[in-house]
């Protein structure tokens, strides 16, 4: 298999870009794996993508160097593996609470001794022609994720970030802002800027990449300088609605 450079990138400190994909749509994927994204996540917690769709997606990015990541509808044991099965570099998890909770997603990444994932990667492994090097190499090139949406979590950052295998934590703002009473629709608050805070004080001490969500280049530029590494570029369908949203108000202003 080959090496996941974003992984190695991270543990160095240096900054990565990516998009999340919410369409479903495999072109799309290519699109974005062709414009030099270095990973994009493929959304199935909140649209109605199957493994199948998930697949056809991966494939899109063949011949890319763009790292392939899914974000999966929970941290049970089957989503992580049919992701890494079907040829995932990585995974993206929602709503996780604890340090226990961490250590068991990272175990299902990893084939024994390290962990508990059962062998069967099909396609990762090229349909079985490439077992023996993908099972040699795979524990040490898979991207585990972890969002921060929860106030537990925010109680439990920094053992949750002291979890071997662990390589980013991403903040969720949305959902951490409904977990502490706060309507997320009137963002900015100063309770999610405390998240923040801490959350590069708990890089200084477990040297774990910190994740975050930017929407233009000046986010982009401040939230890097910050210490933010994995940098979640807006989304394939927030692209397409400013620019059609764009075209459809400028036109209109033009008619009158």
């Amino acid at each position: 298999m080959r090496n996941n450079l974003v992984r190695e990138k991270l543990r160095n400190n240096e900054p990565t870009i990516g998009c999340a994909m919410g369409l479903g749509s495999p072109n799309v994927a290519e699109l974005l794996a062709t414009a030099g994204f270095d990973w994009l996540v493929i959304e199935t917690e909140h649209n109605g993508l199957d493994s199948a769709e998930v697949e056809h997606m991966l494939r899109a990015m063949n011949g890319s160097e763009t790292i392939p990541l899914v974000r999966i509808p929970s941290s049970d044991q089957v989503f992580i593996q049919r992701a890494l099965d079907t040829g995932a570099m990585g995974i993206v998890v929602p709503m996780v609470r604890t340090a226990r909770e961490a250590e068991a997603i990272v175990r299902a990444t990893r084939y024994p001794p390290q962990g508990i994932r059962s062998f069967g990667p099909l396609r990762a492994s090229r349909y079985g022609m490439d077992n023996e090097d993908y099972f040699n190499r795979v524990n040490e090139n898979i991207l585990v994720v972890l969002i921060l949406e929860t106030k537990e979590a925010v109680q439990n950052l920094e053992a949750i970030c002291a979890v071997p295998g662990v390589d980013v934590v991403y903040i969720g703002p949305y959902d951490l802002c409904l977990s502490l009473g706060l309507n997320p629709m009137r963002q900015p608050y100063r309770e999610i800027d405390d998240v923040l805070e801490n959350m590069l004080r708990v890089r200084e001490k477990t040297r774990v990449a910190l994740g975050i969500g930017v929407s233009n280049a000046e986010q982009l530029g401040n939230r890097q300088a910050q210490g933010f590494t994995y940098l979640n570029y807006n989304s394939d369908y927030r692209f397409l609605s400013a620019t059609a949203q764009a075209a459809v108000a400028a036109f209109k202003e033009r008619a009158g």
